[in-house]
This record gives C-alpha cells, structure tokens and sequence, in this order.
C-alpha cells in the first residue's frame, strides 16, 4: 500500500482541527510533491518553493547556532504560510487564511508532520 492516502488523510484531518486552514502539502525536502489538499494553489510550483526556502532557513538555524531546522512561518498581507519537518526526507506545508489561529496551527501541524514523518520515513513493507 502506498502511503500517499494515508499523507492526505493527515491533511484532511487537520483541514478538520484547524479554523481557517486553507490547504496543505507534503512534499520531499528536494521539492517533489508526495500528497497535497490544495484547491486553489498549483502544488508542483509551491513544493519548489518550500524546498528553497527551507534550504535558507537551514542555512540560517545552523549559522546562528539554533541547530537543526524544525519549521518555519511567513506571514503575508493574505495569510500565513507555514513549514515544518516532516521527518528526514519531507516537509509538510500548510496554508492558512489571516484569521487563523497560529498557537492551534502550529500544535496540531506538528503533530501532523511527527506522524507525517515517520510514514515518510518508515521503510517500505515486503510484499
């Protein structure tokens, strides 16, 4: 079984936790989309986007001595935009409206993301 419905289950499920949660992505660290909810974004041209700027904020935690990167929040005149580990080989990115609750967007997106990694992780079952 693929873990791609089960990805997009997490991101219906927090669709669900959060008020004014717009739509989510999971995608590899190098930018290719793994599963995403998004209805009104592109989401190939986003995971290259979150892969750039997570490459900058690793770069920034690690030359500021605030260790491994664990996620990142970009707030626009629209809305905030979101990233956070998702493992060791994805991210999960989540779009959320300017009414949203940030404090409940970060607590039920890293749950998210601990259970999103450890799918991503997890090595694949032997049929």
């Amino acid at each position: 079984m693929t873990i791609e419905p089960r990805i997009r289950d997490e991101l219906l499920t927090l669709r669900d936790q959060v008020r004014h949660f717009q739509g989510g992505m999971v995608a590899s660290v190098d930018g290719m989309v793994i599963a995403h909810d998004l209805p009104d974004i592109e989401p190939d041209g986003l995971a290259a986007l979150t892969a750039a700027a997570i490459g900058v904020a690793k770069r920034l935690t690690e030359a500021t001595g605030q260790g491994s990167f664990e996620e990142s929040l970009t707030r626009g005149t629209g809305g905030y935009i979101a990233a956070y580990s998702a493992g060791h080989r994805a991210v999960l990115t989540a779009v959320a409206s300017p009414d949203t609750n940030v404090g409940r967007l970060h607590l039920q997106a890293r749950r998210a993301a601990e259970r999103i990694g450890a799918l991503v992780d997890s090595p694949p079952r032997q049929q």
